[in-house]
């Protein structure tokens, strides 16, 4: 199925490489859903996207990750509009921020990673569904970072503990998180129904760094990407036909890299016990 014809969702696509991102697949024809934590920034997202590449199918579709109510509530909304859904771009994240999500985790690991696992597994059946009838495998593209290789492990008992003082570590650990979640997905969905991967986009000059002090952050950004640059990854990890047959993998680049060897099935395992536990109030007949 070509660009054109998949329907993509994006989170945190009103900015930096998300909206690069959105930019990019909507160029190429497809429809495209600019996931924000705030409808009317999402929305200017979408004019800009139509203005730029001429794609009038793109809307917005109101997310905050950090509160997983909300994160129900749009894909219940998703599933009412009856929309297929081909590629999901877990995208929307977090960086060097203190405070908690509205169910108390820490809020690198409560947005990076809580928030766009309860949102996949809301829309599993959709991908799925879309997936056999598109004859094709559908997509859940895990932006994570380089940072995963400087978290030893998940800390679980900590998750909910308040955040250390830069939240480096946090932001380490909630990247790894990503990695080992598009892992224990491709274990545990058959590769020809969907493809699960996780990616580095590069140290980009994104909102991501917005809480980080002025001067700071102004320097930091002279020797990062832009956001055009750091979207190259994702769109490549959402439209080519080769990352059909890598699920599982961690891609750099646009290319496949040996993830930390801390990714492990075991804390694949672990990991995706731990959030179902976490989250099953907020999923249907797992109460």
């Amino acid at each position: 199925m070509p660009a054109e014809e998949r329907t993509y969702l994006i989170t945190g696509a009103n900015t930096g490489i998300g909206l690069a991102t959105a930019k990019e697949l909507a160029r190429r024809g497809g429809r495209v859903l600019v996931g924000a934590r705030s409808a009317e920034k999402g929305r200017a997202a979408v004019d800009a996207i139509v203005r730029d590449t001429g794609n009038e199918r793109v809307d917005v579709l109101t997310v905050d990750l950090g509160d997983l109510a909300s994160v129900v509530s749009a894909a219940r909304g998703f599933f009412d509009s009856g929309r297929p859904l081909h590629v999901l771009v877990n995208n929307a994240g977090v960086g060097g921020q203190k405070g908690r999500t509205a169910q108390g985790f820490e809020i690198h690991f409560g947005v990076n990673h809580l928030g766009h696992f309860l949102l996949t597994n809301l829309l599993l059946d959709r991908l799925r569904e879309s997936a056999r009838s598109a004859g094709r495998p559908s997509r859940v593209v895990n932006v994570s970072s380089d940072a995963h290789y400087q978290a030893g492990g998940v800390p679980f008992d900590d998750l909910r503990s308040e955040p250390s003082l830069t939240g480096v570590k946090e932001y380490a650990v909630s990247k790894l998180c990503n990695v080992l979640f598009a892992e224990e997905l491709a274990r545990r969905v058959p590769a020809d129904e969907l493809v699960s991967v996780s990616l580095h986009p590069g140290v980009i000059a994104s909102d991501i760094w917005r809480r980080v002090p002025g001067p700071a952050r102004w320097l930091m950004k002279r020797f990062m990407k832009s956001t055009d640059e750091g979207a190259e990854t994702s769109v490549f990890c959402a439209t080519a036909p080769e990352v059909d047959t890598t699920t599982g993998a961690f891609y750099d680049n646009c290319r496949v890299k040996a993830a930390s060897p801390v990714v492990t099935p075991e804390l694949g395992r672990l990991l995706w016990e731990r959030s179902e536990e976490w989250t099953k109030e907020f999923r249907p007949g797992t109460r």
